[in-house]
């Protein structure tokens, strides 16, 4: 890489609804908190939002949209408003009734130049992609944030969708839940029709309290330069955080980047992005 370079901090979090869970038995035990609002939640979301504002762009899944259990609040906008992120999006992909309403969100301080929202095919409906692109023309920072299927094949069926949005660029980050550990063959697959790769195979992110799985993703296009990739040991999710820094050549057309004024009032800052 030659010239100056932009420095962007990302991260994908799958917040599980704003839910702790520190056990394998809570997942019963508690389970009356994934349909049923409580103070944690907002506990928690507080505390996300106070992690999440030290980053550029943040990919969510499991993020709800605004049911019964949130409190019928929209929780990608609520982080975005109390973590000082000008632009936010969501993409509902899965609603039970009024009790809950899940889906990716994406949280940024760059605006996007344009985003959208993919239907990814499956024998069970509910799951999706949410597109961002950030700058104009060949060169321009893709971002897809996605949470895939529990199932074998729907995952490949999906990755394979993914793959031919994003092939012909060159400047691509993939981030989200892809509930298949590195090795996998969906994911191999995946890497190699999309051009991307993994910069860490061996970070552990499932479950929080005691990491055993690498199915939380961060992929990058092959000469983007990684800076640092990690988890945070946070336990506001079943899930821990992963964290990317990458420097972005200056042929990179990004737009403005903004940090935040946390003196000001977030409803007036914060604007839902829907592009074009």
């Amino acid at each position: 890489m030659t010239g100056p370079s932009r420095q962007l901090k990302l991260l994908s979090y799958n917040i599980q609804a704003g839910t702790t869970t520190g056990k394998f038995r809570e997942y019963f035990t508690r389970s009356w908190r994934q349909v049923l609002p409580n103070n944690q939640r907002v506990e928690n979301l507080d505390a996300i939002a106070e992690l999440v504002a030290d980053f550029d762009i943040v990919g969510l899944q499991e993020v709800d949209c605004g049911s019964l259990r949130s409190g019928f609040l929209n929780q990608a906008k609520y982080l975005a408003t109390h973590g000082g992120f000008p632009y936010w999006n969501h993409q509902g992909n899965r609603k039970v009734g009024v009790l809950a309403h899940a889906g990716n969100g994406l949280l940024s301080r760059l605006k996007p130049s344009a985003v959208q929202e993919h239907r990814l095919p499956g024998a069970i409906p509910g799951r999706g992609a949410l597109v961002a692109r950030y700058g104009e023309g060949e060169l321009a920072l893709w971002v897809v944030v996605l949470h895939l299927a529990l199932g074998r094949r729907a995952r490949a069926q999906q990755l394979r969708y993914v793959a031919h949005l994003i092939d012909r660029h060159p400047n691509v980050v993939v981030m989200g839940d892809l509930n298949a550990g590195p090795g996998s063959r969906e994911i191999r697959d995946f890497l190699a029709h999309a051009s991307l790769r993994i910069v860490d195979p061996d970070i552990l992110t499932f479950p929080s309290w005691g990491p055993q799985r690498a199915i939380d993703h961060i992929l990058v296009s092959p000469d983007m330069d990684v800076a640092e990739a990690r988890s945070l040991p946070v336990g506001y999710s079943d899930h821990l955080p992963l964290a990317l820094t990458v420097n972005l050549p200056a042929s990179v057309p990004l737009p403005e980047h903004h940090q935040g004024d946390q003196q000001q009032t977030r409803s007036e800052k914060t604007t839902k992005f829907s592009g074009r």
